[in-house]
């Protein structure tokens, strides 16, 4: 019977590859198997000096720095994306994140990480869209690597405009100053993951970075789903 009822949901309401858009077949969730194989990942995590980390080289001294997938514009990478952050799909935030976490356990500059902290959103942008895309995939995370996943420990404190069309300079002065620590949370000697969706010119990731770095004895590393070359 429950097996009925699985068929005939897909029938009604057929589950497609959040990539591709292709039809998943049984044993496939989120993202299907072809483009599993084929999505362009970066493997940045086993590089040490690799493009994200040099984009923050002389900003802000950040311990090691990531991307699950290189993101072309309309590409699946991309399509992904758009899922989680516009159409609420936190499933492919969970699964990218618990697909990331494994892959960071093998690289040796991540296993010591204590906790998962996301990219905040400001209270009124999260009212609106009723969610931050950066707590499914940090969570996905945090589960794989059987840590700490600590939503509210950066406050954003001010709700910006869209960082999309400003250019780099404008970027990074845009997000000076613009998040402050949740006192009500102590740690001892922590290394830092600091998660978010897409990273572009990295002004986001380093405001919140330097922030971090405001605890004692702290290291800081970066993990996103997607890189943007510049």
């Amino acid at each position: 019977m429950a097996n009925f009822i699985s068929d005939l949901l897909n029938l009604c309401y057929p589950l497609v590859c959040a990539a591709c858009g292709n039809g998943l077949f049984q044993g496939e969730s989120v993202i299907c198997t072809h483009c599993l194989y084929h999505l362009p990942k970066t493997n940045f995590h086993l590089q040490e000096g690799n493009p994200v980390e040099k984009q923050f080289w002389g900003k802000v001294p950040v311990f090691a720095a990531t991307a699950l997938y290189y993101f072309n514009k309309g590409q699946r990478v991309q399509h992904l994306i758009h899922r989680l952050k516009y159409q609420g799909d936190k499933e492919v935030g969970s699964f990218t994140g618990r697909y990331l976490g494994l892959e960071l356990l093998k690289s040796t500059r991540y296993q010591d990480v204590t906790h998962v902290i996301p990219v905040p959103l400001h209270e009124s942008k999260k009212r609106l869209r009723g969610y931050n895309q950066s707590d499914f995939f940090g969570e996905g995370i945090a589960e794989s690597m059987r840590i700490p996943f600590i939503p509210d420990f950066l406050i954003r404190q001010q709700a910006t405009s869209s960082q999309t069309r400003k250019a780099r300079y404008s970027r990074f002065e845009n997000m000076n100053r613009m998040f402050v620590l949740n006192e009500k949370y102590e740690t001892q000697k922590p290394h830092f993951l600091l998660v978010d969706d897409v990273i572009t010119t990295g002004s986001t990731l380093a405001s919140c970075a330097e922030t971090l770095l405001l605890t004692p004895d702290s290291r800081v590393s970066l993990a996103t789903i997607a890189y943007a070359r510049l």
